[in-house]
Parts: C-alpha cells; sequence; structure tokens
C-alpha cells in the first residue's frame, strides 16, 4: 500500500506528492486528509496524506515512519479546495493545506544529536561521554551552546558512525486535561462512612456529604474544593480509603465559560426583510447554488434575516458558517448567536488564544457545534455538509489574506457554496464595486433593504470645512460644531463615538531649525510618536526608539510634533472636557486578549461618555444610546496611492455614520475634512451608494481597473536595489513579449512604501481581461528565481486579486 504525501518542506522542487509505503503496522490508520511523519533526506518532517494506492512506479520507497493524527483533519472537499487554492493564489500546496488547520496544530521541529547504538556509548571519545550518559540524547541549540573543542568531538563521533542527527517532530496543540473526582460507591455507603468518621475527621465528613447529595457521579477537583472549602490533603485522605478515585479527563477551553448568554428568540420581519429572504429559503430548499448580495442600509437588520436564514438550514440538519470582518464585530456578533442556538455555535477570531482556537476547531472537526462564527479563517472549518454561508461586510479588506496562500474568503465561500450546492450571502450598507458590479450583470442576485427597521430614519450628516476653521481662528483639533455636539451629548447623558484612522500622539517629529524628521533605519518611513512611554515606533517593521531630547542632526531643541494620533485627542479631550469619561480603542489599548471586548461592555453599559478609535468601531457596534458620530479626519485615506482609497473613505464615513441613531434616540454625525468638495465625502453625507457607484464605475473604466480589468501584483524585495531593479526589469521585459496586446504592464516602478525592514521593494502591476497564458507565465517566473532562493535572499510575492497596492 503506497501513500501520496505533501511533505513539509516550502520550495518550487518539492511541491508536489511523494510516495511513500505504508508499514503493516500502520495499515488501517493511513487514510486521505490524515497528517503523518516521514524520512524526507536526513530529517524526519510531517505532510498530509492527499492519495492512497496499490503500487508505485519508483523503485526504492521510504516507509512512513508514524501518524500524527488518529482521523483525518482535512476532509475530501478541504484537499481538493486546497488543490484549488494552490492554483489559483500560486502558493505551494502544503501552505494551502496549512492555511485551514488552527495555529496549535501547526508542526515545530527540533534537532537532537543522539547514540545511534547505546551498548556503544564507551566508545565516544571522553570528554563527550557525560553529555549522553542520561538520555543518550543532546539537543541541537544546546551542543552549539558548548565548548568549540566539544563540538569538534560530537562531530568526530557523527562521521565515526556513533552518533546520528535526528530531528523530533512535535505538535504545538495540547489538549486541557482536568482532575475529576468519581464517586464509585453508592450514595448509601457514602453516608454510612461519613457517620463513621464525622467526629475524629470533621473536615472529610463535610467533602462525603457533598458528594453524596450531589445529582451526578463525578465532579471537577477544583469544583469540590471550592464547594467545600476542603484542602488537596483532605481529599487525598479520602482517596486512600478507596471510597472515591480520581480520573483526568479531556476539557474544552470554552473563552465563554463565564458569559451568560440570553435566550432570544426570532423576531418578526418586515416586508422588506420577507422579500428578501424568500428567495435564499427556496434555493436552501431546492438545494442548488446562489450567491445573494443583500444590499441594505445600516441599521436595516440584515443580521436578523442571516439568524433566521441559519435557523431554517440547522431544521434540515445542515450546518452554517457566518464570516465577520475582524475581531471588531464579534464580541455583539458571538451575543446575538449564543442567544439564539446556544452551544451550537462555536467562535474562531484573533482575539482567542491559540488553545481556545484548537479547541473550538476541534468541536466543529468532531460535529459537535453546528454554526462557526469567525474572521478570515473559520471560512475553512470543516463541516462536511454546509447549508449557507454568509459573509457580513463583504466590502471589508481584511477578508483578503495579505500572505499566502493570498486567498480572498468571499472566492472561497462560493467555491464552497458550488461544492455542497448551498447559497452564499454577501451583506453590506456599501458592497464592493466588483461585487455590486456582478450583482448588476446578473452574476450575483441582487437584494435589497432601503429603511432602518421600524421606519428610523438615517441620521442626519453636516460636512465641516476646517479650511473655514482655520480661517476664523479655531487651530483646535475639534471644530466649534462638534465640541458644542459633544458637550451636549456628555450634558445630556447620551453618548458620542469619535473616529480616528490613526493611532500613537503624532504622525511624525521635525526639527523647526534643521528640517530633520525622524525616519525608521528599516523602512522608507517617518517614526510615530507614542507618548504614553515617550517613544518613537515604526508601524510597518515595530522598530522602536526614546525621543530624542534634541535634535539628533543640530543639536537643536526646537523639536515640534505633527499630524494628530488617537492619544493627542484623548489628551486634548480631557483638558476641554474635564467632566466627560472617555475609552480609546486602538491597536495600542486592545492588544492584551480580552481588552476590546472590555471596552466594548464598559462602553455598552453606558460607563464612559465619549468612544474614540481608530477604524476598528467604524463598524458593526449597536449601542443604543449613541446620538452622535463625529469624524476627525475624513481624508486621511483620501490621498494616498491606491485607486481604492475613493471607496475606502466612502464605506469607513457610511459604516461609521451608521453607528449613530440605531434606536428610539435620533442621530447625528459631523464630519470635518480638508477636502469636503471630494465626491466620496459628500455623497457619504447623503449615504447615497448609488449615485457614488456611478461616479466611482466612470473614473475606473477611464484608468482601465477593476471591475473592468482584472489586476496581478507582482513585487520583488531584496537587500541590494540593483538586484531589485534588474530583477523587476526582466520579468517585465518577459510578461510583454508573452502576454497578449490587451495586457496592460505597468513598471517596473519603486512600492509606494519603497523599503520595509531593511528591503528594497519594486512592483510590476498587469492589468488584463482574458490572459489564459498568465498563471503558467507567474508560475513558471516563480519557479525559475525561486530556485536560487537558499543562495539568494531574493523575494518576488504575486497577489492575482490585490486589494492594496501599497
Amino acid at each position: 500500500m503506497i501513500a501520496e504525501v505533501i511533505v513539509d518542506v516550502p520550495a518550487m522542487g518539492t511541491d508536489r506528492a511523494f510516495d511513500y509505503v505504508v508499514p503493516d503496522r500502520l495499515h488501517g490508520l493511513i487514510v486521505l486528509g490524515i497528517r503523518v511523519i516521514v524520512p524526507f533526506g536526513p530529517r524526519k518532517i510531517t505532510g498530509f496524506v492527499v492519495a492512497v494506492k496499490e503500487d508505485t512506479e519508483l523503485k526504492r520507497v521510504k516507509p512512513i515512519v508514524d501518524v500524527v493524527d488518529l482521523s483525518p483533519v482535512l476532509n475530501g472537499e478541504l484537499l481538493k479546495l486546497g488543490k484549488w487554492l494552490a492554483e489559483s493564489t500560486l502558493c505551494f500546496l502544503h501552505s494551502a493545506y496549512q492555511s485551514m488547520l488552527p495555529a496549535a496544530m501547526k508542526m515545530s521541529y527540533t534537532k537532537h544529536v543522539q547514540l545511534l547504538d547505546e551498548t556503544k556509548s564507551s566508545q565516544l571519545p571522553q570528554e563527550i561521554i557525560h553529555l549522553f550518559q542520561d538520555t543518550g540524547q543532546l539537543a541541537w541549540e544546546e551542543l552549539i551552546k558548548l565548548d568549540l573543542k566539544v563540538v569538534r568531538f560530537v562531530q568526530q563521533a557523527m562521521d565515526e558512525g556513533l552518533l546520528v542527527a535526528d530531528y523530533h517532530v512535535k505538535s504545538k496543540g495540547k489538549k486541557k486535561k482536568q482532575k475529576v473526582i468519581v464517586r464509585n460507591s453508592s450514595r448509601e455507603e457514602i453516608v454510612q462512612y461519613r457517620n463513621e468518621i464525622k467526629e475524629r475527621a470533621p473536615k472529610q465528613a463535610v467533602v462525603l456529604t457533598y458528594l453524596s447529595d450531589m445529582n451526578k457521579d463525578d465532579i471537577a477537583l477544583v469544583e469540590l474544593m471550592e464547594a467545600t472549602n476542603a484542602s488537596r490533603a483532605t481529599i487525598k485522605s479520602i482517596l486512600e480509603k478507596g471510597w472515591i478515585e480520581q480520573v483526568e479527563r479531556e476539557v474544552y477551553r470554552d473563552p465563554y465559560e463565564n458569559r451568560h448568554f440570553e435566550r432570544t428568540s426570532a423576531l418578526d420581519l418586515t416586508s422588506e426583510q420577507a422579500s428578501v429572504i424568500e428567495p435564499i429559503i427556496e434555493t436552501i430548499e431546492n438545494k442548488v447554488h446562489n450567491t445573494f448580495l443583500i444590499h441594505g442600509v445600516t441599521g436595516s437588520g440584515k443580521t436578523e434575516i442571516y439568524l433566521q436564514t441559519i435557523e431554517n438550514v440547522l431544521n434540515k440538519g445542515k450546518e452554517a458558517i457566518m464570516l465577520v470582518p475582524e475581531i471588531s464585530l464579534t464580541p455583539q456578533m458571538v451575543q446575538r448567536f449564543k442567544g439564539r442556538f446556544g452551544s451550537k455555535v462555536a467562535v474562531l477570531h484573533s482575539g482567542l488564544s491559540k488553545g481556545e482556537k484548537y479547541d473550538e476547531w476541534r468541536k466543529i472537526h468532531r460535529n459537535e457545534s453546528k454554526i462557526v462564527v469567525g474572521a478570515r479563517s473559520a471560512i475553512f472549518a470543516p463541516f462536511q455538509n454546509l447549508g449557507v454561508i454568509i459573509i457580513d461586510e463583504e466590502h471589508e479588506s481584511s477578508y483578503k489574506q495579505e500572505e499566502n496562500p493570498r486567498y480572498h474568503a468571499r472566492d472561497v465561500a462560493i467555491y464552497r457554496g458550488e461544492y455542497h450546492r448551498c447559497p452564499v450571502i454577501l451583506g453590506s450598507a456599501t458592497p464592493t464595486l466588483e461585487t455590486y458590479a456582478r450583482a448588476q450583470k446578473g452574476v450575483y442576485q441582487l437584494t435589497s433593504l432601503e429603511e432602518r427597521v421600524n421606519q428610523r430614519s438615517l441620521p442626519k450628516t453636516e460636512i465641516i470645512d476646517m479650511r473655514e476653521e482655520m480661517r476664523t481662528g479655531n487651530r483646535s483639533l475639534f471644530s466649534e460644531a462638534l465640541f458644542n455636539a459633544l458637550k451636549d451629548r456628555v450634558e445630556r447623558r447620551e453618548q458620542s463615538v469619535l473616529l480616528l484612522n490613526r493611532r500613537g500622539y503624532s504622525t511624525f517629529i521635525n526639527c523647526r531649525d534643521c528640517g530633520y524628521v525622524a525616519q525608521c533605519p528599516h523602512c522608507d518611513i517617518s517614526l510615530t510618536y507614542h507618548k504614553r512611554n515617550r517613544q518613537l515606533k515604526c508601524h510597518y517593521c515595530g522598530h522602536e526608539e526614546n525621543l530624542p531630547p534634541s535634535c539628533p542632526e543640530c543639536s537643536s531643541e526646537h523639536i515640534r510634533f505633527f499630524g494628530t494620533g488617537t492619544q493627542k485627542v484623548e489628551e486634548e479631550l480631557n483638558k476641554l472636557m474635564p467632566e466627560a469619561s472617555i475609552i480609546r480603542m486602538d491597536v495600542d489599548t486592545t492588544s492584551r486578549k480580552g481588552m476590546h471586548e472590555k471596552l466594548l461592555n464598559t462602553f455598552g453599559e453606558q460607563k464612559a461618555d465619549i468612544l474614540l478609535g481608530t477604524q476598528m468601531i467604524a463598524k458593526g457596534l449597536d449601542f443604543p444610546n449613541v446620538t452622535l458620530v463625529g469624524v476627525l479626519a475624513a481624508d486621511s485615506m483620501l490621498h494616498l496611492p491606491d485607486f481604492r482609497a475613493s471607496e475606502r473613505t466612502f464605506q469607513l464615513l457610511t459604516q461609521v455614520g451608521g453607528r449613530a441613531g440605531r434606536h428610539e434616540l435620533e442621530g447625528e454625525v459631523i464630519i470635518q475634512t480638508y477636502s469636503p468638495e471630494h465626491y466620496s465625502i459628500e455623497l457619504a453625507q447623503t449615504h447615497e451608494f448609488l449615485p457614488f457607484y456611478a461616479r466611482e464605475m466612470k473614473i475606473r473604466k477611464l484608468h482601465q481597473y477593476p471591475p473592468f480589468y482584472y489586476l496581478a501584483l507582482i513585487t520583488v524585495s531584496h537587500e541590494e536595489l540593483m538586484e531589485v531593479v534588474d530583477v523587476c526589469e526582466k520579468i517585465s521585459h518577459q510578461l510583454k513579449e508573452i502576454l497578449t496586446d490587451q495586457a496592460v504592464i505597468l513598471g517596473p516602478v519603486a512600492s509606494p512604501i519603497p523599503r520595509v525592514k531593511d528591503r528594497y521593494r519594486y512592483q510590476c502591476m498587469i492589468k488584463y481581461k482574458n490572459e489564459p497564458n498568465l498563471r503558467r507565465v507567474l508560475h513558471e517566473i516563480l519557479v525559475h528565481y525561486k530556485k536560487d532562493k537558499q543562495k539568494n535572499s531574493l523575494m518576488i510575492n504575486v497577489d492575482m486579486h490585490p486589494q492594496t497596492i501599497m
């Protein structure tokens, strides 16, 4: 019996299946989708079994060493999906399969030097015998720390065949075990024992009373000790008498074990919601695949449609995937789903620990959960019988993975929807132009929700021209209108949300005398000042340095801070409105586990007046007492060198505006900008998607951008600038020779940020409508340049559908 294995060696020459013979002891264990340990050259590594066959054409085939899993981690559908993913994103097969598993299941490799034959240990040089006396092996990390003479003796022993280098494969996924006390005597017997000892051992008697009164036969040791105030010694004494026994059981790590979710039931749908859900339910009944776009204004009740669709799917014995962008939507989304469906819901997002994600994944894998709510990677949930896939806020750029495999969750959802013959639902108030264009052409089915639930009006929006504010002498971060509105809300005990899409205190520091700007030594970008620890930080590579007391160039002390970040706004608010309590939410305040949810809960309980944050607060939040939304620098994203800048600005402003006035109280939005005449800002004021879509589509057509053309972006990086330029020019020349005349090839040109982490970056962009040979050509380019990757640190990245060209 022969198994075909995709091995964990990310290189072009090994990006295929290798044949291994299945030893007799592993017959029956080797099945599709299981992970195995195999010999590869001098080491042992892991791989995925992708096929099992009777025979092989090869003369010498090595045997599989061991299995990693007892049941397959990837089913047949996910194995097919991985193959498609590798072809469509031009990544390695192993990378595609690995991306479908939680981080805790990734393998780590440790290298050891060990005795080949323990009986020959006396033949080792005297200087190293003691190193191998206890375990017969020495970890490689320990060996290289030793004296050079000792290392030479080890090398000599390896040359003589006394020692050998071996690779140990370790799984990072650890199952959580819990000590459990099991009652192995009858209730009557335990009462009898208790009566016999209660005079001389009262503490043991308390424990025995608790055990006899229990409705169940077992209890966690920790729980028993807490309930009876007993010490470990007391429990040990009872164990020794044999009345109870202690066992270890596997338990799931539950990130929500201390949370109580109030049960909710389905709401009555409005006529608009009912007309949207009808064709979706029809598709589920008929078991056909269709992609729906629900284009609904903020607060129009899309979530209730999702919940009732999932309920319909569960009633048919099927499963559902619900994707939400990043971590920002999960606390409230989890509340809604756990409240409606209870323990059937598994949650997967970046706020969970590795162990928690591993346990949630295992619940899905074991069929103990029927719904997964999660961020991008939850699209790979190992369900066998999917009934619906929903992607909420489908316009979010976080659905695109920026490292290999560079997949978009929407494309994977549609692939899985076709396989399971089930609907895919995309929902957004501001869909991407590509999605809406497909819906208009009939590729997707378009449904609309044009009114908020209960006919609540959209918040009225005011645009403030900050140039006029400057002319009237207002140099504050807040326009007069916004400041007055904030004060008014604090007095009325209503809440406000303030958006500034820039963290830190100041965007850069500058010397007033010589013009010096503090730059990152590793990237071509200025350092951001963070006031709390008086440090300058690079938001690209993580470099940090202390704020200089004087200018490093001319020693002047006239250092000034330019640009505004969330820290500076918080400081300014505290000065101007000391009576207001403020919560700041950005990467700096939410980096610790659980902080995101804690801050949102505090705001939801109305313990703060103002929620100030970056774009993580712009989406999906629903607080009844929020009546004011202020946007401090609406044009911060508008002038980036990216063709999607206008679209992203419109989406962000419309989404954040939708956080106001979602319940009984009326909402107001104030947008501060230096570009009030820009169409993306003007149209966000009136929440008008269709006029924005029409205007932006004309510009996209004129400049040959999606959805009229497809894009592919090739980025070349290396420590040497000339090497980057040379390779990029060769690639560009090759593409021009092979592709058709209809393809537009731009570049080579320096990337918008030309150097990151000491590597220079150049890029080449291809705009095309139909290039059947493009993937083959790009694959050949990758193969050609990655052959010498070990000798040369050249990196070439190909993104078939880039979401950003930064």
